[in-house]
């Protein structure tokens, strides 16, 4: 018999996973994943992502209640940065029930980045703080 996990745990995990769930949200993770560390001003995150400051302002404070953004003051401005940390827990959580106890998914079968794959991201990220 497999060891269950901790159930608030697991709840921890599913409201995290819920508040990405909403397609800004989702978007706005990766958009702060491609500036991580330094992250990104609400301006630059609006100007991109193209969400009214009203919307914007919702969706961030949700990210940063389920602990999936840190924020950080410099003057009058909020930097928004991933918390790759949570999301790092979320992936050793998913990753430990579908590839170690059960091998529902093989490891060698998940995504991985490839150097050409690496370069373009690195390109956008440069583009982007240009801007």
């Amino acid at each position: 018999m497999k060891p269950r996990q901790d159930p608030k745990q697991v709840t921890r995990y599913a409201e995290m996973f819920a508040a990405m769930g909403a397609e800004p949200r989702l978007r706005i993770v990766q958009l702060l994943l491609t500036a991580h560390p330094q992250g990104l001003v609400v301006g630059d995150i609006q100007e991109d992502l193209e969400i009214p400051a009203s919307t914007l302002s919702h969706h961030l404070e949700k990210l940063k209640n389920e602990g999936l953004v840190r924020v950080r003051r410099e003057g009058t401005f909020l930097w928004y940065i991933a918390n790759t940390s949570a999301l790092q827990e979320l992936m050793d959580f998913l990753y430990a029930e579908c590839c170690t106890r059960s091998k529902a998914i093989e490891p060698d079968e998940l995504v991985s980045i490839t150097a050409a794959t690496s370069r373009t991201l690195g390109r956008k990220i440069n583009e982007h703080r240009k801007h």
